[in-house]
């Protein structure tokens, strides 16, 4: 059986973004996992996806020497473990783990684009992260668009040598239909109850949440996520409103978010910028309608009018006429979230995303 190495910088990304998916593949080919350590991550990856996983330390943040280091353990386990296949997701795994397995000689060598950094920063941080993305699509011998939105951008930056279409119908993982599924309630809210789930950072449009929010009589709102201040982090008034506002709760970082999702009416993702978003996925699968920003990747998900409303990023003025209207219409939040659980059901299903990633990896051998 031939080998394929899983490669994430962050043990919470195999963890999270590929559940289900390792074990799956593990039935095709010999599966192993290499993310950073983190002991307890990798034995509940391990038991649960019934892999082999390798802790490894690779640094999200640019760092000179440690990135050297982890480039040169890359490369030594890839040729001890002699994989035909590496596949990276994340953008410093993908650099170091393609640069690698190319020294290596791996036969085949992919990695999946979840959207690009470099277009939103600014000045010597945005020309070295484009270095980083060309290199990457060098060293590999494939690159998967998560959605059709990053593969435009891969085109439009003249990154589309190696460039596959898109799998499905998008997603790096799809959506487990059994497990985010509706769960009618006991009894309905008092008020219009809004979910948003995601890092509580700037680029997520927190910042416009509230100010929408603050606007908004009979609603509440609860935010589940971890804060990352050190990264992109909210004003001062911002950060006071989460933890102190009136009718929000913030409640962190939760490994399972189906309670949240399951008694709130509407899911709410006013982000700035996305490749393709996992959370309105899963809220469109519990059947929740959702009001995201017409960006990449959401407006992939969300059918405007449909299920759930499209506005515009960095809007706060349409962003609480959205979260208005919905609060005035119940019967609509209602239709819609029907609405969006046949379409999550019929596009972003778990089993159409993995068939189409295995028969990728048949077809490029």
């Amino acid at each position: 059986m031939k080998k394929l190495i899983r490669v994430a910088a962050a043990p919470m990304s195999l963890d999270l973004l590929l559940r289900g998916q390792l074990q799956f593949l593990n039935n095709y080919y010999e599966v192993v996992g290499v993310a950073s350590p983190d002991k307890d991550i990798h034995r509940k990856i391990s038991e649960r996806e019934g892999i082999r996983t390798v802790e490894l330390e690779i640094e999200r943040k640019i760092s000179l020497f440690k990135d050297l280091k982890s480039l040169i353990m890359l490369y030594i386990l890839f040729r001890r473990e002699k994989p035909y296949i590496v596949h990276s997701i994340t953008p410093k795994a993908g650099l170091l783990s393609m640069l690698a397995a190319w020294a290596a000689r791996v036969p085949v060598r992919i990695h999946t684009f979840t959207g690009l950094i470099f277009p939103w920063e600014k000045g010597y941080m945005s020309r070295l992260l484009r270095i980083m993305d060309s290199l990457i699509c060098k060293a590999a011998t494939s690159v998967i668009p998560e959605g059709e939105g990053v593969r435009n951008d891969l085109i439009s930056n003249k990154m589309a040598k190696k460039l596959s279409g898109v799998l499905a119908n998008g997603n790096i993982n799809g959506v487990d239909l059994d497990y985010y599924k509706p769960i009618p309630k006991i009894t309905d809210n008092a008020v219009t109850r809004f979910v948003f789930v995601g890092r509580i950072v700037q680029d997520k449009g927190i910042e416009e949440l509230k100010e929408a929010f603050e606007q908004l009589d009979n609603a509440e709102l609860v935010l589940v996520g971890s804060f990352e201040q050190e990264l992109n982090p909210l004003s001062d008034s911002c950060c006071k409103w989460i933890t102190q506002g009136e009718r929000v709760t913030s409640i962190g970082f939760k490994d399972d978010i189906r309670p949240y999702l399951s008694d709130a009416d509407v899911f709410i993702f006013p982000s700035h910028r996305e490749g393709f978003p996992n959370a309105p996925i899963q809220a469109g699968a519990m059947g929740l309608p959702t009001i995201a920003t017409d960006i990449c990747g959401c407006n992939e998900i969300i059918i405007d009018g449909v299920t759930g409303l499209l506005i515009e990023p960095y809007n706060a003025g349409q962003l609480y006429k959205a979260m208005e209207f919905l609060v005035e219409n119940p019967e609509l939040r209602k239709t819609m979230g029907v609405n969006a659980r046949m379409h999550i059901a019929e596009k972003f299903s778990h089993k159409n995303v993995w068939n189409a990633l295995l028969e990728f990896y048949q077809n490029v051998q």
